[in-house]
This record gives C-alpha cells, sequence and structure tokens, in this order.
C-alpha cells in the first residue's frame, strides 16, 4: 500500500489574525485530501450519481500539534483505521505535516456511504471495496468488530 500525500500551499487566505492557519481550514484540508484521493482512485463525482451514493461525515476531529504559517510548506496524508468488511463504514486519519518532519495536526473522521436518491445509508459498489482495501492504513488498522 502506497502512501498517499497531497503537497499544499498556505495562502493568506488561509492565516487568522494571530498570522498562523485558521482552525477551520485544517479540517478543509482532510476533505480536500479525502476527495483526492477518492477522485484519484475512480469514486469521480460520475461515478456517485452513476450509483447513487456519496460519502458523509458523522464525526471529524482535529488536534492541533504545532502552528502553520504563511511560509510553511506543508503536507497531507489520507490512511484508512477502520473499516467494516463491506465499507459501508470507515475511519480515517489525516496527518498534516510542515516542512516535512513536524507533525502539525492530525485529523480522524467516521464516516459512511449514503444512497443519494433514497437518503439512506448504503453498502458501496465492490469497486469502492476494492479502493479501500488497497489503501494506505494506519497502524493500528482493524476491521469493525461489531456494527457501531
Amino acid at each position: 500500500m502506497q502512501p498517499y500525500i497531497k503537497k499544499l500551499e498556505v495562502r493568506w487566505a488561509d492565516l487568522d489574525p494571530n498570522f498562523h492557519m485558521l482552525h477551520s481550514r485544517y479540517y478543509d484540508l482532510g476533505a480536500y485530501c479525502r476527495m483526492s484521493y477518492l477522485v484519484e482512485k475512480g469514486i469521480t463525482p460520475v461515478f456517485m450519481q452513476q450509483y447513487n451514493i456519496g460519502p458523509i461525515i458523522f464525526r471529524e476531529e482535529c488536534i492541533f500539534k504545532k502552528e502553520i504559517g504563511f511560509e510553511d510548506d506543508i503536507s497531507i496524508n489520507v490512511k484508512i483505521q477502520k473499516m467494516n468488511h463491506d465499507c459501508s463504514r470507515w475511519s480515517m486519519v489525516h496527518e498534516i505535516w510542515k516542512d516535512t518532519n513536524t507533525l502539525a495536526a492530525v485529523i480522524t473522521c467516521d464516516g459512511a456511504w449514503i444512497d443519494t436518491k433514497l437518503r439512506k445509508l448504503a453498502i458501496p459498489p465492490a469497486a469502492v471495496l476494492k479502493i479501500f482495501q488497497d489503501a494506505p492504513r494506519t497502524d493500528d488498522f482493524m476491521f469493525y468488530q461489531k456494527e457501531e
């Protein structure tokens, strides 16, 4: 499983009055990384419309460790931490690194797939399961033991 890493720039608009990155921007970066990964692996908006599915988030949490400023080089990764065997529910972790070697934040989110027509939780197509099975994983990866 190859790591998935996106390199990003901090824009002036990303900063708060204290000249470090806005807290909400970290969540935006996590969503951007998640969706970039899915799209690059073939779970595009067209694919999701074809199968009437979309990802939803139940919980998202960020642990802030170090400030990120305007001239910092940043990168973010995505790893699967938990999932059930049909991939209908999952947890992902994003690590945001600055200047290559400083862990600035860790985002954890719990999600699932929704049927966009029925507006109910759904089991995704086999192609989605394959992508999640092949995705980078955290060191403590596990399958859900029961429905959580």
